[in-house]
């Protein structure tokens, strides 16, 4: 599968248990529809972070396309905090460099969580980054 973003090859890795697409280019993650839901521990969490995406109309960010059907994803704010592309048949996610991470750290009590954890590890280099 290629990144929406830089059209190169991206990595498959296995995140507890479920695979990603992973672009070592840009840095980004492509979820499958429902993986997201099945990174976070708590399943009532996952269904009521889903629930609170709303499209961003007003958003000026180049559209991205989806890396299965090929047409430009949907801008989509997760709980009012987080930008991320949606495609708009439901193929999956979009998350640029440090996005995810964001988004897991929106669910209460999951910073300590085994995702968590392992992104931290994969992405240390965008944390140290960030914190300077």
């Amino acid at each position: 599968m290629k990144s929406p973003v830089s059209n190169e090859p991206m990595l498959v890795l296995e995140l507890a248990g479920i695979e990603i697409d992973y672009c070592p280019l840009t840095h980004g993650i492509w979820l499958d529809a429902g993986e997201l839901e099945e990174l976070y521990h708590d399943r009532q969490a996952a269904e009521s972070l889903i629930a609170s995406f709303t499209q961003d109309e007003e958003n000026r960010e180049k559209k991205v396309r989806c890396p299965i059907c090929r047409k430009k994803m949907d801008k989509v704010l997760v709980d009012d905090k987080v930008l991320i592309d949606r495609c708009k048949f439901g193929h999956g996610l979009w998350f640029d460099e440090g996005e995810l991470m964001e988004v897991l750290h929106l669910e209460e009590n999951n910073e300590d969580g085994k995702v968590i954890h392992l992104l931290k590890e994969m992405f240390q280099d965008y944390i140290n980054k960030e914190n300077q």
